[in-house]
């Protein structure tokens, strides 16, 4: 993972871009692995940690009717996860993850090991719902893993 996060810095910093995180089933995983990188104060802007439905509202302008129509587990919070922490901070680039680690928690449409991710540069937002298997911690780190994979894609 640490190669991974190197190779997303070097990638932004070749662009003179900084990144904004919005985790909420990783809890900052991704923002760790990113500011574990020395320099990284040069294009990481900041991470937000909204895991309850009221942080991603207060803190990221997710909207009630988006969280109650779609759930907190959807592409579409997930999208205005990504869309508000843009806004909301200096960064030109965002990532934002959201879903269900287990080991409880999931449904039947959204069983556990089911996460949305969300990316934006401003001028578009990717959006894609994965599933994952394994404990908890393995659909975490499989959930990193991925939302950093797709910033280099975005870039």
């Amino acid at each position: 993972m640490n190669a991974l996060a190197r190779k997303v810095g070097d990638a932004l910093q070749v662009r003179g871009l900084k990144l904004v995180t919005a985790e909420s089933c990783t809890g900052g995983w991704v923002a760790m692995a990113l500011t574990a990188i020395a320099g990284s104060s040069d294009w990481f802007e900041r991470g937000y940690v909204t895991y309850s439905n009221e942080a991603k509202h207060e803190a990221l302008g997710v909207s009630a009717d988006t969280l109650r129509r779609h759930g907190a587990v959807s592409e579409q919070t997930a999208r205005e996860m990504s869309a508000g922490a843009l806004a909301r901070s200096h960064g030109q680039v965002a990532l934002a993850i959201t879903g269900v680690a287990g080991p409880t928690g999931g449904s039947a449409d959204k069983p556990v090991g089911t996460v949305c991710f969300a990316w934006a540069d401003g001028s578009k937002i990717l959006s894609e719902t994965r599933r994952f298997d394994g404990d908890r911690e393995s659909v975490r780190r499989q959930s990193v893993v991925h939302a950093l994979q797709g910033v280099l894609e975005l870039l």
